[in-house]
């Protein structure tokens, strides 16, 4: 069954955001797109995320530690091990992943990172997932603005 992401530009406390939906089938998933500016390339913060091994570091919220395990990439979570796919290389800054934290449950994350005259953004949108609560997806979008912010200084600091 394909699915289609749509965006919509939505004024949230005088503030710009956009909101998306993601369809699949007949159900539609609430998300959250959110971003940091980085004072580094875009190509020095793209291959630094584009590089799984590097996840511990930055997305310290989530990923405890991560291991390469007959070709695929296992990362440790507080909920256990999790599967993760990053898009291959690319020119255009696409660091969209996929989390596989359960057999046959897939986690669609769109990521990107763009050029913002010497730096850059990075752009990441988390989808509400079925059966997930409201207070579970603020808890989720609270540890995503903390990672990206590690992620900032990391890339600022040691460049």
């Amino acid at each position: 069954m394909k699915k289609f992401i749509f965006l919509i530009p939505v004024l949230l406390s005088g503030c710009m955001t956009i909101a998306a939906f993601q369809t699949k089938g007949n159900e539609m998933l609430k998300s959250k797109t959110l971003s940091v500016s980085i004072q580094n390339t875009p190509e020095n913060v793209y291959e630094f995320v584009a590089r799984p091994e590097n996840l511990p570091l930055w997305a310290t919220t989530f990923v405890h530690s991560i291991k390469q395990e007959n070709g695929e990439w296992i990362i440790e979570t507080d909920k256990g091990p999790a599967k993760i796919r990053i898009a291959e290389k690319n020119i255009l800054g696409i660091l969209d992943h996929t989390v596989y934290p359960a057999p046959g449950v897939e986690v669609f994350v769109p990521m990107r990172v763009v050029k913002n005259g010497p730096g850059c953004e990075v752009i990441f949108t988390l989808f509400q997932q079925p059966a997930m609560s409201e207070i579970d997806f603020a808890s989720d979008m609270r540890m995503v603005e903390q990672d990206l912010l590690t992620l900032k200084a990391l890339m600022e600091i040691h460049g």
